[in-house]
């Protein structure tokens, strides 16, 4: 069997054939050779038999053990009616691409699983090559499609550079998919969404989800004005805390407080009577104060007997504190009631708030009034954003393993390659 043959079987190439077999300095050069009678296409899927010039061309493949292996083959420009002059495309290459489709391929699998610099050492190439082939592995996989059937999405934001620099995602509630990923945090990011999605699929919409950002909020009610706007629990509740932050800080007064327990594992050296006393005199407030806030955070089910004791005696003695954390539990069990008591519980929290003269919790309740729809939407449909947070829990994973990227561009190939639903196969896989 001849060594073209041999490497005519390894390959398995299709529109071309072995014809040399060279060992340079750089590795193994197999030449190819067009079959005969093979027509010169164009990408936009125009063909001819004539050429307009030819150049010869190597591109890398993968290795063979510890050899690399480039493929090297004459390569025509044609003069395409629709392009213009064009290079013609290969079956074994992507256009304007120096790596094969395999080699590209298996980098894109695994940069769906390591960070670019271990790519590159383990197939020895550079960083650009490895960034290069993923974007083209995005532009060439991502789903055309993704936009379609839409019906529940969510819109959130992440940094991805200190100083205020954001991405704007949104997700498909359905499939857990990122549909959309653009630069900046602006109303005109989320419009492009839109513009992208069309009028007739921005009716299908039935439910956008998101924090209580005003930026989204307008656009989602003017593009797709018969989606319901769902507001995230998780922010409410976070209104919820804050408020009752800025109650405790109205209120500085602590009450007595039960002793906390003893520590027997950690005994400590014994002190003199007169630097106890003043070790304790110091050390009291800053632990009363970090004591009666975790239990003002905590909630009503997961108070321990120390922190339900501490509850009490601040009902005791600061009832206007006590009454803050009582309307911010109530709160929470807006989540917990029946959907379809959800409306008449709220407006009757709302007038609770009010009557209470906390200026925090009427602050908040005025903030609910405002957004009394986009909160019940949420309870009723049973939604949140929790899956656009999830994704932007994992996009921090591909910033933390990559070690940051070095623009916006190359984070969003990132986000589509692992979040857009691409699936790569392994050129060993059948």
């Amino acid at each position: 069997m001849r060594v073209t043959t041999v490497f005519n079987r390894i390959l398995g190439l299709s529109g071309a054939s072995v014809c040399s077999v060279d060992f340079t300095t750089d590795g193994l050069v197999l030449g190819l050779r067009r079959r005969r009678g093979r027509r010169y296409r164009c990408e936009c899927g125009f063909s001819t038999r004539a050429r307009y010039d030819i150049s010869r061309r190597r591109w890398r493949h993968l290795d063979f053990g510890a050899t690399k292996v480039w493929l090297a083959a004459d390569i025509a420009r044609i003069a395409c009616p629709a392009c213009g002059i064009r290079t013609e495309t290969v079956p074994w290459a992507r256009r304007n691409a120096r790596h094969t489709r395999d080699f590209q391929d298996v980098i894109g699998w695994l940069a769906q699983r390591m960070d670019k610099t271990s790519v590159a050492r383990l197939l020895r190439c550079s960083w650009e090559a490895v960034d290069r082939a993923v974007r083209m592995l995005v532009a060439d996989h991502l789903p055309t499609d993704r936009l379609d059937g839409l019906y529940r999405i969510g819109v959130d934001e992440i940094s991805y550079k200190r100083g205020h620099h954001y991405l704007t995602i949104v997700c498909d509630h359905d499939t857990g998919r990122v549909v959309w990923v653009t630069k900046d945090r602006t109303r005109k990011a989320f419009e492009g969404f839109f513009t992208a999605l069309g009028p007739d699929r921005s009716k299908q919409l039935t439910a956008i989800t998101m924090d209580g950002s005003p930026i989204y909020m307008p656009v989602a009610a003017q593009k797709a004005p018969q989606a319901a706007v769902c507001l995230d629990p998780f922010h409410v509740i976070k209104w919820a805390n804050e408020a009752l932050d800025r109650a405790r800080q109205a209120n500085p007064a602590v009450p007595p407080l039960p002793a906390a327990p003893a520590n027997p594992a950690s005994p400590a050296a014994p002190a003199s009577p007169a630097k106890q006393h003043t070790v304790a005199q110091v050390n009291a407030p800053a632990r009363a104060w970090r004591r009666l806030k975790t239990a003002l955070r905590s909630g009503a089910e997961n108070l321990t007997d120390d922190r339900r004791a501490l509850i009490n005696a601040l009902r005791r003695h600061n009832y206007q504190l006590f009454r803050a954390w009582t309307l911010k539990e109530q709160l929470r069990d807006l989540y917990r009631i029946p959907p379809e008591q959800a409306r008449r519980y709220l407006r009757r929290w709302i007038t609770r708030a009010f009557r209470s003269t906390i200026p925090a919790m009427r602050q908040l309740a005025t903030r609910l009034k405002k957004y009394f729809q986009q909160t019940i939407a949420a309870v009723e449909l049973g939604l949140s954003n929790s899956r656009a947070e999830g994704i932007n829990s994992k996009i921090r994973v591909i910033q933390r393993r990559g070690y940051g990227h070095p623009g916006p561009d190359s984070l969003t190939a990132m986000i589509y390659l692992c979040l857009g639903g691409i699936t790569l196969n392994l050129p060993t896989q059948t």
